[in-house]
């Protein structure tokens, strides 16, 4: 059982995570919620923790941001868009039993006091930033890293909100060079 309540944009995603994992899961029902929910959310994060698993598109992107602007202190848990896929159609209700367990046992809390431990300079050096194939590259390390995509801004600051640590960091990178993926 997880302790923590996982938050979901709908119905077919609480489907999709209860087959997957025994927990309580609650719905958004996408980016129409209110202070009601939002106030919900607080009061659970609080008292046992919430992790936000919303879809990986921009709907999802954006109704992460908000929760996370209003919650502080939540986990997130993030699934490649690769493994969200069903035709046309992304979203964790596509996501196997599998993805949907690794996502959520990768879930990291965001750190408002983070520690810019990374700069521009590492993503150049190690190929994330400045070159031909650096989108995809950075792409699959997100995966390893469990830290959803980024352009490089973004994925320099999502190292530096969830703390990743120097050696996380170059062995996911070296995985990635070594032909390793999600």
């Amino acid at each position: 059982m997880i302790k923590e309540v996982i938050v979901v944009e709908g119905k077919d995603d609480i489907r999709a995570v209860k087959a997957a994992v025994d927990a309580e899961v609650i719905a958004t029902s996408g980016f129409g919620y209110g202070r009601k929910l939002i106030n919900l959310l607080r009061d659970l994060n609080e008292r046992r923790g919430i992790i936000i698993f919303t879809d990986p598109d921009y709907m999802g992107t954006k109704i992460r941001k908000d929760l996370d602007k209003n919650i502080k202190g939540a986990k997130h848990a993030f699934l490649p868009q690769n493994k969200a896929m069903k035709r046309d159609d992304i979203g964790v209700e596509n996501a196997s039993r599998k993805d949907i367990i690794e996502a959520l046992k990768g879930a990291r809390p965001v750190y408002e006091n983070a520690e810019y431990i990374f700069t521009n300079a590492d993503l150049i050096r190690t190929g994330l930033s400045g070159r031909a194939n650096s989108k995809e590259k950075r792409n699959k390390v997100s995966n390893l890293l469990k830290i959803g995509y980024g352009n490089s801004k973004q994925f320099l600051n999502k190292l530096n909100s969830f703390k990743i640590s120097r050696e996380e960091f170059e062995t996911a990178v070296k995985a990635v060079e070594n032909g390793e993926t999600l």
